[in-house]
């Protein structure tokens, strides 16, 4: 991936000309900001389609240009089927369009609504998505292209949780989250279930950290938000927030 930008920033500088990537998780776009951040005559900003987007595409461009909406190439369609009885999930709407061929890096985040689906994707796949995409799971639906201005982040859900633990290894710390047994918990990371901060992780000694993200397939995510301090019984208290 660091190749392909570092590509990207050889043609910006030898043409004087914006280039985008595709779509970044959190992870890689961090790794991307941070490898760029202070290279001579360069700049480089993120977006993924409104304030908050968690897959966003960075653009690199000269440091004297002002860059324009436009040089991000972003697409916005609304997925639009009979969901009166059942909303597909994120999963559903996201296997309907791989399944078309697309890759993942060609699609940013998925908004569901109780009427309709708003995806966030590259401005070249934009068109092949309207006119193929006729059915997610069982149902058939129909794609339309919207503005940037439409879409509408569904607000997320916190639950704050706090909780005491022997320590700050993963699988301590991701079970007191999920509200499950550390052994069941172990069992889902060693599975490679797990992700710490995006990334897979499959050590349960890992070391968890204030800010880190840990993510678990079909439970959620959960954000270790404080350390507050140790318990008289030497315990350490955390606040956690999960993002259900």
């Amino acid at each position: 991936m660091l190749s392909r930008v570092y590509d990207l920033v050889q043609q910006v500088l030898r043409t004087r000309q914006p280039r985008v990537t595709d779509f970044l998780d959190p992870y890689h776009a961090g790794l991307v900001l941070m490898a760029l951040e202070g290279v001579p005559d360069l700049a480089v900003r993120s977006d993924g389609g409104y304030p908050g987007a968690e897959r966003v595409r960075i653009l690199i461009y000269p440091d004297y240009l002002e860059p324009r909406e436009e040089d991000w190439r972003l697409a916005f369609l609304s997925i639009q089927g009979s969901f009166e009885q059942q909303m597909p999930s994120h999963r559903d709407f996201l296997g309907a369009m791989l399944a078309l061929g697309l890759r993942r890096e060609k699609i940013g985040d998925i908004l569901l609504h109780n009427d309709q689906a708003q995806v966030v994707v590259t401005e070249e796949i934009a068109p092949f998505i309207r006119s193929q995409l006729a059915r997610v799971g069982r149902i058939s639906v129909t794609v339309h292209q919207i503005f940037r201005e439409q879409l509408y982040p569904p607000p997320r859900r916190v639950r704050e949780i706090k909780a005491t633990v022997p320590s700050l290894r993963l699988d301590v710390v991701a079970a007191a989250g999920f509200g499950t047994s550390r052994t069941r918990m172990a069992r889902e990371i060693t599975a490679q279930r797990v992700s710490l901060n995006w990334q897979i992780c499959s050590e349960l000694s890992h070391t968890v950290r204030e800010g880190d993200i840990i993510s678990a397939r079909g439970r959620g995510r959960v954000q270790v938000t404080r350390v507050t301090g140790t318990t008289k019984s030497g315990r350490l208290a955390l606040i956690l927030h999960r993002y259900v």
